[in-house]
This record gives C-alpha cells, sequence and structure tokens, in this order.
C-alpha cells in the first residue's frame, strides 16, 4: 500500500515538474507594429469665425427716442453717412435761441463801437475844449488882478470854473476809453463769446441726435428701432471697419509651443467645405484666457474668397510639423527612458530611443532604432518576457504612414 502511495506521489511530482516546464517555455502574444518609413504630419485643428479686422458699435450719448433708422443690414457705410436719427426737436429750438442769443450781443457790440463810442469820443473833445476855454479865461483873469481891473472874489471864481472845466474833461477821456477801449466793450465782446460758445454748444448736441459712421464700412446689425429710447452708452448698430477679414479662433494652451506666427494653414468654410483656402498664422494674443485654457490666435487672408462673410464658421488646420520619412510609433509603445520594447529572437527585449515630433497619438523614432524593428505596444509586456507578435487591436500606424494618427485637435 505504502508503495502504491508512493508511486503516485512520484507520477504527480513529475507531472506537476512537466507543467511548469511547459509554461515557462510558452510565448505570451504581445501587440506590436512593424516599423517603416512613412510621412508623420502634426497639425493643430481648430473652429474659428471670420472677422473684420475692425469692428464698431454706434451708440448713443444723450436720452432721446429713436426717430430713424436709415438702413438695413448689409449696407455699404462712407464715413459721416447717418445710421441712425434721434429726436431733435429740443435741439433745434436750443440751436435757434443760441443763433438769437449771439446776434443780439453782436449787434450790442456793434452799437458800442459804432455808436455810444463816438458820442463818448465828441463828449470828450466838447469837455476838453470848455477846460482849455476855462483854462484861458483864469489866465486872463489873474492877468487883470494883478493890473488891479478885477477883485479876488472874481479870481476865486474863475479859478473854480477852470478846475471843474479840467474836471469834467477828464471824465470825459474815462468815459471815452471805457466805451471804445475800456470795460465796456470788453464786457459787450465777453457776452458775443458767451454767446458763440452757446451756439457751439447747442450745434453740438444737435449733432448728437445723429448716429453716423466714423469710417467706411459695412452694417453688420440694428440694435435699435424707431419708437425706442435710448440711454447714453446704449449700442445701436453695429458695423464692420472696411478692411481685410481675418481669421480668429482659440486654441487650447498645451499646443501653444506648437504655434508661431507665418506658418501656414488650410482653411474649409462649414458653409462651401467644397472650396478650401489657403491663410497664414499672424499672431497670438499675450495673454491665456483663465476661464477656458485657451490663447486667441489670428489667421491673416492674403486672398479672402469673395464668398467669405463675418462671422462665418471654419475650419483651421496648421500644420506644425511634417517628416516625409518618419519611423513613428505608437504613443502607448513609449517606455520610460525613453525607451521601447521589441521583439528579438522571441523575447522582449528594451532599446533607449531618442524622440521627435510628438502628436496625439504618434512619436517619432530618431535614434535607436531601424525600419523593420517590430515595436510591442503591450504596456503589460515586460522587457526579458518570452513573446510572440500579436496584430495591434488599437488604431495602427497603417500603410500610409501616421498621418491618420497625428492630428492635434484645438478648441
Amino acid at each position: 500500500m505504502n508503495r502504491k502511495l508512493a508511486l503516485t506521489l512520484v507520477v504527480v511530482l513529475c507531472a506537476a515538474v512537466l507543467l511548469v516546464f511547459l509554461l515557462r517555455g510558452r510565448s505570451n502574444d504581445a501587440e506590436s507594429v512593424t516599423l517603416k518609413a512613412a510621412p508623420l504630419v502634426r497639425s493643430v485643428v481648430v473652429t474659428g469665425r471670420a472677422a473684420s479686422e475692425s469692428r464698431v458699435f454706434l451708440g448713443a450719448t444723450i436720452t432721446a427716442r429713436v426717430a430713424e433708422m436709415r438702413l438695413r443690414e448689409g449696407a455699404p457705410l462712407k464715413r459721416g453717412d447717418t445710421v441712425v436719427r434721434l429726436e431733435d426737436a429740443e435741439a433745434r429750438a436750443a440751436l435757434t435761441q443760441a443763433q438769437a442769443a449771439l446776434r443780439s450781443a453782436q449787434a450790442r457790440l456793434a452799437s458800442q463801437r459804432g455808436l455810444s463810442g463816438p458820442v463818448a469820443t465828441q463828449q470828450q473833445d466838447q469837455a476838453e475844449a470848455n477846460a482849455a476855454a476855462a483854462q484861458r479865461e483864469l489866465e486872463r483873469n489873474e492877468s487883470l488882478f494883478r493890473q488891479g481891473f478885477i477883485g479876488q472874489a472874481r479870481l476865486d471864481e474863475a479859478r473854480r470854473a477852470a478846475e471843474v472845466a479840467q474836471s469834467q474833461a477828464r471824465a470825459a477821456r474815462v468815459q471815452a476809453d471805457a466805451n471804445t477801449r475800456g470795460s465796456e466793450v470788453e464786457s459787450a465782446m465777453a457776452r458775443v463769446a458767451e454767446a458763440r460758445a452757446a451756439l457751439e454748444l447747442a450745434r453740438s448736441r444737435l449733432d448728437l441726435t445723429r448716429i453716423v459712421a466714423p469710417a467706411d464700412g459695412v452694417l453688420l446689425s440694428r440694435l435699435a428701432e424707431p419708437g425706442q429710447i435710448v440711454q447714453p452708452g446704449a449700442r445701436l448698430a453695429e458695423m464692420s471697419v472696411s478692411g481685410p477679414l481675418q481669421l480668429v479662433a482659440q486654441v487650447d494652451e498645451k499646443f501653444l509651443a506648437q504655434l508661431t506666427p507665418g506658418q501656414a494653414a488650410s482653411v474649409v468654410a462649414d458653409a462651401f467645405p467644397e472650396r478650401p483656402f489657403a491663410a497664414r498664422l499672424r499672431s497670438l494674443a499675450p495673454v491665456v484666457d483663465a476661464q477656458r485654457g485657451s490663447v486667441e490666435v489670428k489667421f491673416a487672408l492674403d486672398a479672402p474668397p469673395q464668398w467669405l462673410r463675418n462671422d462665418m464658421t471654419v475650419s483651421i488646420e496648421v500644420v506644425t510639423a511634417r517628416r516625409e520619412n518618419a519611423l513613428a510609433v505608437p504613443g502607448e509603445a513609449l517606455r520610460a527612458g525613453p525607451a521601447v520594447l521589441v521583439i528579438e529572437d522571441g523575447r522582449a527585449v528594451s532599446r533607449p530611443v531618442k524622440t521627435g515630433v510628438r502628436t496625439l497619438t504618434a512619436v517619432e523614432i530618431v535614434e535607436g532604432l531601424a525600419a523593420g524593428a517590430v515595436v510591442i505596444t503591450d504596456p503589460a509586456i515586460a522587457a526579458g518576457a518570452r513573446v510572440r507578435a500579436a496584430p495591434l487591436r488599437s488604431k495602427a500606424l497603417g500603410g500610409a504612414g501616421a498621418e491618420g494618427i497625428s492630428r492635434a485637435m484645438g478648441n
């Protein structure tokens, strides 16, 4: 009985050893790709819109009722064209009043200079003549007093008359100066200047009732209608200033290092997908939108198509790197180091590599591998394991190269 048990144990032990041996010699299936040179393209694709380089909102600076909206959307505008007219009855009345006030002030000044001035001058001449006559009479009376022909009382009376005449002459000179060059004329001139300023103010207020185009362009939208009461700062219309159209897009900040002004781009409008056209990256905003984590990018159009309109949605593809004959592996094949596992003699062997262009799904291998190498993409396979190549079940590089997996999508 003991011999049978011992024999059974020996048989079981031998079977276990044989099973372990067989398991150790078995190869694991490893998803892999075979390297071969093919084009590799990295691009950023974003959705943007067409926009004028300058767009202007026309607004009111006074409280008034909209009287007229003369133009419709899409109408061409010339600098100074009236786009919106506000009710102006009160402003026109104020202008008429200011014009009348100016005419009155000018009439007063003309009267001061043309009538009061000459009268005052004549009065001055008369007073000076009277003063001169009184002085001569005083001198004659002084001579007669010395000769004894008249008394002291007569002389004193002549002196008083001369003093009064001199005082009257001085007063007439002051009055004449006031009427020709002094305070009276200055006061009249000040009233004219004040009336002229009031007239300019009335004209400017009347001008505020006309909302005009600041430059040549196109009316994009009407934001108010006749009868609507608007407040200062209210937007009444939007226009685009004449100039070339541009494309504006928001790009995720993670692609910022790939973008450089001057890069070529291919554009397709959603409305005309069969008519692609070219653009070039003109500028990147100096700041990142903290809310969306994106950067505003603008594209210039050397030859914009005739059908392109403001706010038209477009898809923009910017090629940021291109390799005509690149060895590329799927991104999941790259390991720390960087390194990749290749199949050599039925085993997974680690090979250090130097990488180049990276896309969302592919990595260019610059050094460390040659065409024909079989690269393991399964991250579960460890170096040294016995493996055999298996088809890549996930998206492969394909025979046409890496273009199919190299798109980097923006916002």
